[in-house]
C-alpha cells in the first residue's frame, strides 16, 4: 500500500481524502492542519488529523505528501521545503510563475533524494499535456483553451472581499460563438471579452448600494473589467441551494493544417465536465501520487510535471494488462 499524507484539509484535502478512499493500493496516514485538530471534521472514521507542527515527525511513515494548499502564499513556500523531507505532489497553478516554482522545487528535491511533482491538477495538467500533444501533432496551427461553466473560486472570493457583499459565486461561462468558431477550423483571432462571460450571483449586506457593488464588480482590474460580466443580487437562502456546489470544466482545441500545401484542416479536443472541481483535481493528484511513489522506487529525484512521466506508472492496471485491455 502506498502511503499518503494529506497537507491542508479544505476543499482539495477532501477531494484527494475520497480519491485515496476509491483508490485500492493506497492508505492515508495523516491529514496535516493549522487549525486545531481536534475542530477538523473528516469523512472517516479514525485518529487521521495532526498539526502541521508536527509533519517533520511522519518522515519515514509517509511515501507522497500531497500539498493542497492555495497557490498565492501556500505552495510557494511548502512545496519547496517539505521536498526537503517528502516525495511531494502539488496544484501550483500561477502560470506566469511555474518556472520559478519548478527551479525552487527542484534543487531542494535534488539535494534530498526525493521528487517534487508541481502543477498537477486539471490546467495545469491535464490540459497542459493535451496542449503539449496537440502542438505536437498538428504543429502548424492554433491553440483555444476554454474555461468554464464552472465556479472560479478565486473570482468568488474577489466578490466577497468588496465592502458591502456577504457571500457570491462567479461562474465563468465560455461563448458559445467563440467556441462554435474554433471547431469550426476558422482559427480565429479572439479577445479575452470574446472568449468567456462571467456571471455573478451575489448575496449582499442590508442597506448597502447595489448599483455601487455592481460597478466595483464589473470595473474590478485583472478580474471583470475586460470580460462581459452580469451581476445578480440574490438572497442567501437562494445562494446556499442554487449555488453550492463546484462545478467546473472546459476545452482545449488545436485547430490546424496538414498537407504539402496544408490544404486540409483537422480539429482536436479534449474537454472536462465536472460536477465538483475539487473532487476531480483531488483525483488527479492522487494518480499522480501513485506515479511519483514508483518513479522514486527506480531512483528518480527532482522535479517534475506531467510532462516527464509516461502513462503507465497512473495506472493501477499492470503494463500486460494496459497492453492487452487499454492501448
Amino acid at each position: 500500500m502506498i502511503k499518503i499524507g494529506i497537507c491542508g484539509y479544505g476543499n482539495l484535502g477532501r477531494g484527494v481524502l475520497a480519491a485515496i478512499k476509491n483508490s485500492k493500493d493506497m492508505e492515508l496516514v495523516k491529514i496535516f492542519t493549522r487549525r486545531d485538530p481536534k475542530t477538523v471534521k473528516i469523512e472517516i472514521e479514525g485518529d487521521y488529523v495532526a498539526s502541521i507542527d508536527d509533519i517533520l515527525s511522519y518522515q519515514d511513515k509517509i511515501d507522497v505528501m500531497i500539498l493542497c494548499g492555495g497557490s498565492r502564499t501556500d505552495l510557494p513556500e511548502q512545496t519547496p521545503y517539505l521536498a526537503k523531507y517528502f516525495n511531494v505532489v502539488d496544484s501550483f497553478d500561477t502560470h506566469a510563475n511555474i518556472p520559478t516554482h519548478f527551479k525552487n522545487v527542484d534543487e531542494n528535491a535534488k539535494n534530498s533524494g526525493h521528487i517534487g511533482l508541481i502543477s498537477t491538477g486539471w490546467d495545469p495538467g491535464m490540459f497542459s499535456l493535451n496542449r503539449a500533444i496537440m502542438e505536437a501533432i498538428l504543429p502548424v496551427g492554433n491553440d483555444y483553451t476554454f474555461w468554464g461553466k464552472g465556479v472560479s473560486q478565486g473570482h468568488s472570493d474577489a466578490i466577497r472581499r468588496i465592502e458591502g457583499v456577504l457571500d457570491a459565486r462567479q461562474y465563468t461561462i465560455p461563448k458559445d460563438e467563440a467556441i462554435n468558431s474554433v471547431r469550426n477550423g476558422e482559427n480565429p483571432t479572439l479577445t479575452t471579452r470574446q472568449k468567456h462571460l462571467r456571471e455573478c450571483f451575489v448575496v449582499a449586506k442590508e442597506g448597502y448600494d447595489l448599483d455601487k457593488i455592481e460597478s466595483q464588480i464589473k470595473n474590478m482590474p485583472n478580474y471583470f473589467s475586460d470580460y462581459d460580466t452580469i451581476v445578480h443580487f440574490i438572497s442567501m437562502e437562494e445562494l446556499t441551494k442554487n449555488h453550492s456546489k463546484l462545478p467546473h470544466g472546459g476545452f482545449v482545441i488545436r485547430s490546424g493544417k496538414t498537407g504539402l500545401n496544408l490544404e486540409n484542416n483537422h480539429v482536436i479536443e479534449y474537454s472536462l465536465k465536472l460536477d465538483s472541481n475539487p473532487e476531480f483535481t483531488g483525483s488527479v493528484l492522487v494518480s499522480y501520487a501513485r506515479a511519483i511513489y514508483r518513479l522514486h522506487k527506480e531512483g528518480n529525484k527532482g522535479a517534475m510535471t506531467v510532462f516527464d512521466i509516461a502513462p503507465k506508472y497512473l495506472s493501477t492496471l499492470s503494463y500486460e494488462e494496459l497492453l492487452k485491455h487499454t492501448l
